[in-house]
């Protein structure tokens, strides 16, 4: 569960950077990382796309759990795995948006 927040939270970072980069503005205050994309003006590929609607999904049952028990066996090793190596793919696609 705290890999999927963190990675949310560094692809949200990334964002807010390119955000930064392009509009030479500070970013809003916003978690959704769907909200950024649209702001910044920029499209993703469409399987980075659908990973970070997923990810902007699991932002707020990962921040705030409210069953603990449901989300960490949604959240299963391979599951997790996943979500950081798509994370790590989303985040290099950020960086070359630079």
């Amino acid at each position: 569960m705290y890999c999927v927040f963190m990675c949310h939270l560094a692809v949200e970072k990334a964002l807010k950077g390119l955000y930064f980069e392009r509009l030479r503005r500070v970013p809003p205050k916003s978690h959704s990382l769907v909200f950024l994309l649209g702001e910044i003006g920029v499209k993703p590929p469409e399987e980075h796309g659908r990973f970070i609607v997923k990810l902007s999904e699991a932002s707020v049952p990962t921040r705030y759990p409210g069953d603990l028990a449901k989300i960490q066996a949604e959240y299963t090793a391979s599951v997790v795995g996943d979500i950081l190596s798509k994370g790590k793919e989303v985040i290099a696609w950020i960086r070359r948006q630079l």
